[in-house]
């Protein structure tokens, strides 16, 4: 890879990861655009060590006290709104294991076209825009019973098709379970921590067994430029949707679905 294509590689992933547009087809997308080769396995894996490491730090606060509580609980100490939260997200982590675990091969090999992203761009961006627009939900994230959580959870499933979004798709179902836009946003960016962690780890074991030689340095740049546009990204996304909400990621997703179906239909 140039450097082009590492810097801009980076800035995509940091900044689609979190946002409701599919960060998944944004990198798929890009070297069919501009011709360049596979950015390689190992570039993904610091990607997402790039990404995690930025909402980790951005949650810092909330992911000690939930640790902390979480593990109270283990040890019979009782359950608080921290610890239930906690619990929540390991609730909704269990779907999409147990799909992407069982259609790996499948959603790697032949969902990955470009009309698929359309599809997914289109078809989830409608849903996405009807639920910000027609529900209007007051609670937060802590106000959340285990029902929800698996709600969430079997929806954040679907975002192993191409095109979806997971924090697109999880928002959704969040806003429709009566959450609150920032609460909705708050509880999918806590939930990209174990996904993330589990598809990185994969990534990174299937590294650890390719006999290919390592770019160290592409891999750092990656990793630091990936974090810093991710934490950037969830900081004025927060901010964003409280006062404007979702449309315009419906609006940019249609465009980018149209063109997609307009450039390989």
């Amino acid at each position: 890879m140039d450097w082009l294509q590492i810097v801009l590689l980076s800035i995509v992933q940091g900044l689609t990861e979190f946002l409701p547009v599919s960060s998944s087809a944004h990198l798929i997308l890009v070297p069919v655009l501009t011709d360049w080769p596979d950015q390689g396995l190992a570039f993904d894996v610091a990607l997402h060590l790039g990404s995690l490491t930025a909402v980790v730090l951005y949650f810092r606060d909330e992911l000690t006290a939930m640790t902390k509580s979480w593990c109270g609980s283990l040890a019979g100490r009782g359950t608080d709104e921290d610890a239930r939260l906690a619990w929540w997200v390991v609730l909704a982590t269990i779907p999409v294991c147990v799909v992407g675990l069982a259609f790996k091969d499948v959603i790697e090999d032949a969902m990955r076209s470009p009309l698929v992203l359309a599809g997914g761009l289109i078809v989830f961006g409608v849903v996405l825009g009807y639920v910000d627009w027609r529900h209007r939900g007051r609670r937060n994230e802590y106000r959340m019973g285990w029902r929800d959580a698996l709600w969430i959870g079997l929806a954040q499933a679907l975002a192993l098709i191409p095109g979806t979004s997971r924090s697109g798709i999880t928002m959704t179902a969040a806003l429709m379970l009566g959450l609150t836009r920032e609460a909705a946003a708050r509880f999918s960016f806590l939930l990209s921590i174990p996904v993330i962690v589990l598809a990185g780890g994969l990534e990174a074991l299937e590294l650890i067994r390719s006999p290919l030689p390592v770019d160290w340095i592409a891999m750092l740049v990656g990793a630091v430029l990936s974090g810093i546009s991710a934490y950037l990204c969830i900081h004025f996304f927060l901010a964003f949707i409280k006062r404007i909400g979702m449309q315009p990621f419906v609006i940019y997703r249609l465009i980018l679905g149209f063109a997609l179906i307009w450039l390989f239909g």
